[in-house]
C-alpha cells in the first residue's frame, strides 16, 4: 500500500478516484493505484471537490487547509496532497 503514497517535502501525495452521488461519504479501499472515495455530493460547481477535501481532512485528522487537489480538478481521478501528514499516520488512519 505505501508504494501508492509519494512522500514530498510538505507531506504526502496519493491518487484517488471519486464516486459522486453515493449513499454516504466513505473510503471504499484501493482501486488499482488509487484510493476510492465515495461522496454524497454531486459533481456540480465544485461541490464534490469541496466535499472530498473536507471529508479527507476529517478522516486524516488534519485541517481543511492542509488538504489540496494538485491534479484532476475536473476529473474523477485526482492527486491529493496532505501537508504535515506522514506515511505512518496515513497508514494508521486507513487501518482504522
Amino acid at each position: 500500500m505505501l508504494s501508492k503514497v509519494k512522500v514530498t517535502n510538505k507531506g504526502i501525495q496519493f491518487k484517488i478516484k471519486v464516486q459522486p452521488r453515493a449513499s454516504r461519504n466513505e473510503i471504499s479501499g484501493w482501486q488499482g493505484d488509487a484510493l476510492k472515495i465515495r461522496l454524497t455530493a454531486p459533481p456540480v460547481d465544485g461541490e464534490a471537490n469541496e466535499a472530498c477535501l473536507k471529508f479527507l481532512a476529517e478522516y486524516f485528522h488534519v485541517t481543511r487547509k492542509q488538504v489540496k487537489i494538485t491534479s484532476g480538478l475536473k476529473s474523477k481521478h485526482k492527486v491529493i496532497e496532505i501537508e504535515g501528514l506522514t506515511e505512518e499516520q496515513f497508514r494508521r488512519c486507513l487501518e482504522g
